[in-house]
Order: structure tokens, then sequence, then C-alpha cells
């Protein structure tokens, strides 16, 4: 059962009292119905802004000093640049067409872009905001993941159900990975020796061994009194340690907690309705799931992976990230 936000105000006022003062993040959330970005304080849980953005909005991330949103108005065309301090739009990227899902490189510098209807991945380079090459790809590109060290770049085509590897340098494909059907997401372990792509109609996730290029596991999902089919995986992400990660389920309504050295799934969180996908905060006590039918988020304890509170949002959340200060 969710505790009452009431008791978690409480616990905090207490915890500041004692010398232990908790610390806040704001939480950005796509909206993709209602062409909104809803903004959240992690420690009160409640919301404190809606951005008007614009059409269709789904990839949401940040630049590393958390001064601008980069938001993918799937329906313009375009990448929205949102001021964190004002929440105004001050300006666009040249995102190539129906940009859903992008992946920012270590160092800051580098945007990379999936164009789902025009099978590209796009880079742009962040300083002169112009587009430095489009790389073709698989049918429907989607899932967006960058290696820790910045050389390698995988993009998952949805029909295709291929991994493309791409050498940032090169900006050429190296090795495609074939992986189960309608693959969604594609997320780097923090040593580099893994990637994990979802695949959402065939219930799975890959684990990809960076060196050689080969699924080496396969992550399987069984919650009793639900049928295979709605046991659908999308957002991946993966604990700093490398020892767990958190997998949203669709319309299975939960979150997967899998022990990511074992590969064991180790419990399901139950959260909101159609989950899709998932953002820590900076210090890794919480992680937050977007749950597209219920129109709200779900804030899940990481220490105990119980879930702490669930938020309204706006129509249709899609994407979630935080403000890394």
């Amino acid at each position: 059962m969710l505790r009452r936000l009431t008791f978690l105000s409480a616990a905090i006022t207490v915890a500041a009292s004692m010398g232990s003062p908790a610390f806040g993040y704001m939480v950005y959330v796509s909206n993709e119905k209602d062409n909104t970005v809803t903004v959240i304080d992690s420690t009160t849980m409640e919301v404190v802004r809606t951005v008007d953005v614009g059409q269709r909005p789904r990839g949401i991330t940040i630049s590393h000093d958390g001064k601008f949103i980069y938001l993918c108005a799937s329906d313009d065309d375009t990448i929205e640049i949102i001021d964190t301090a004002t929440y105004e739009i001050v300006g666009s990227l040249p995102s190539g067409p129906d940009p859903e899902l992008f992946v920012l490189s270590p160092d800051g510098k580098t945007l990379y872009v999936a164009n789902e209807d025009d099978n590209l991945v796009t880079v742009i380079d962040l300083e002169s905001k112009s587009v430095v090459t489009e790389v073709p790809v698989g049918v429907e590109p989607e899932g967006m993941g960058i290696s820790p060290d910045g050389k390698a770049l995988v993009n998952t085509s949805e029909t295709t159900n291929m991994a493309h590897f791409i050498d940032t340098e090169t900006h050429e494909i190296t090795d495609n990975v074939l992986v189960d059907s309608r693959p969604r997401f594609a997320e780097f372990k923090p040593d580099n020796s893994e990637v994990w792509v979802s695949a959402e109609i065939g219930g799975t996730v890959s684990v990809i061994d960076n060196a050689r290029r080969e699924v080496k596991h396969k992550i399987t999902f069984e919650i009793p009194g639900l049928r295979a089919e709605a046991i659908q995986p999308v957002g991946v992400r993966i604990t700093a340690d490398g020892k767990k990660a958190y997998v949203a389920l669709g319309p299975a309504n939960r979150v997967a907690v899998v022990n990511a050295e074992t590969y064991e799934v180790e419990k399901y969180v139950l959260v909101g309705q159609r989950v899709w996908q998932l953002a820590f905060t900076p210090d890794q006590k919480t992680i937050i799931s977007t749950n597209g039918v219920s129109n709200d988020i779900t804030f899940i304890d990481v220490a105990t992976d119980e879930p702490i509170q669930s938020v309204t949002v706006g129509a249709l959340p899609w994407g979630v990230v935080v403000n890394p200060n």
C-alpha cells in the first residue's frame, strides 16, 4: 500500500530537524497527449508547474549542468530547448522527422536522435545547433543508448528487431545484433560491459556482451494472473554500481526489479497503468516511473523497492528526467 504523503512530509521534517536534511530535485515529465511538461518537486512530491510545449512531446533529457531541458516535439519535427530557470522555450534543434527518443553524449556536446518515420539517427552538435550527419538504420528506430566512454551508440529498430552499434567517431554501423520483437530501449551497464535491450512484443530483455556484440542472456518475466502478452518491457535503468536493474513492463502495470549480476527477477513493483519510462534521482535513492494510462508517475524507494507515492501529472505521461542539481 502506498504511504500517505502526509506521513512522508512528516518524516522529512523530522530528518531535517535531526541534521539530515532531505535534498529535493526537480522532476520533468513529458505528457504526450496534452502537449505539456509537468514539473514535480521530488521532496514534496507535488506538482509545482505545468509548461506548454510542442505537439506530442515524448523523449526528454537534460543538459549535464541542469540548465536546459531537451524535448522531442515529435509531431512538430523538432527538439525544443527549455530553460530550467524560467521554463521558457529558448530555442530549437534540427531534429529530423518525427524525433521520438534521444541520448546525450557523456561530454554533453552531442545529441543523438532516433527519427522513427525516416529510419535515421540524427547527430546534432549542441554548440552550433546543427546537424553533423544522419546515420541510416533499420525500420522504426526508437531506443537510444550511449556507452559510458562515449565511443559506442546503440539504436534499436522496432520493425527490424535489431540493436545497431554505431561508432561515434566515424558514425558508421559496426555491428547489428538481432533481438526479440519490437525493441524499445537500450541501456549500457555502467562498467561498459553490457547493453540491455528491451523487446516490447517479445516480452524479454536481451543482455548483449559489448565486447563480442552477442546476446549472452535473455531475461524473461512471469507475473501470476497476467497473460504473457500483457507483459511488455519498455524502459530500462541500471544502478550506478551495476548490481540492480529496473524494467518498466507496460500494460502489466509493474516495474520489475532484476539482479543485474545473476539476471534473476527479484520483485515486481505495482505502479500505475501502462508503465512506460523510468528515471533515477541523482542520488539514486529513488526511481520514478511514468504511467501512461493512469496519467501519473510513481516514486519507488530503491532501498526497499516499495512504491512511495503516485502523483497525477498531464495526459499520457511518456518520458521523465530529473535535474542533476
